[in-house]
């Protein structure tokens, strides 16, 4: 009787021991996942600069034109700056047997107050850059043709009958000393243009 007592006691105690473990026990529910650390302080993004405004143009500035040449050849040229060529004049300058010359000579105007103050002194209101013999008469023409588009010296670019001059097998060629100047070895229409549009021809009939 003893052992069997035994036995149900220590059965019994197995059960109140185990109802014990069977407790809850308190657990705190994990924080929602907001982006921030419990308890601190979010902080803000840093506010956008302020735009900076644009300046107004200054009124009493007045940029350095180009009217050919993209400003190439304005310092030497010196005030008062020519205004744009508003017409070339082209002609024959020499007739050879095998080959003619050709000239060219950009004008601007009609200006009769610049033409009175580079010193043509008649009342002209159309005229050259500067007057012939001027050391700042070929800066000048620099600055209002600008450059040959075949060959990038100071001048005029030449066509014949709307094309480049490419050499004698074409019928001309740029002078070799002067871009202002053209060998034409066949006949046709000679045109030469600065580099804002302008142009002058001369018909050769030789």
């Amino acid at each position: 009787m003893r052992s069997s007592c035994h036995g149900l006691c220590v059965a019994i105690a197995f059960t109140l021991a185990a109802c014990g473990s069977l407790s809850p026990t308190e657990t705190k529910p994990a924080p929602e996942e907001t982006g921030t650390t419990p308890g601190s302080t979010p902080v803000m993004g840093a506010p956008a600069p302020a735009a900076t405004p644009t300046p107004s143009p200054d009124p009493s500035a007045s940029p350095t034109p180009a009217p050919g040449g993209g400003g190439d050849g304005a310092d030497a040229c010196g005030e008062p700056l020519p205004p744009p060529v508003t017409t070339m004049n082209v002609k024959v300058h020499l007739r050879g047997a095998e080959a003619w010359t050709l000239d060219s000579t950009p004008l601007v105007g009609p200006d009769g107050k610049y033409c009175a103050t580079i010193g043509f002194t008649d009342g002209r209101s159309t005229c050259a850059v500067r007057p012939e013999g001027n050391p700042q008469r070929s800066a000048c023409e620099l600055y209002a043709i600008g450059r040959a588009k075949d060959t990038g010296r100071a001048g005029p670019t030449w066509y014949k009958d709307g094309q480049l001059c490419t050499g004698r097998t074409f019928g001309c060629e740029n002078h070799p000393d002067n871009q202002y100047l053209l060998v034409a070895y066949k006949a046709g229409t000679y045109s030469a243009c600065a580099n804002n549009g302008t142009c002058g021809e001369v018909v050769v009939d030789k």
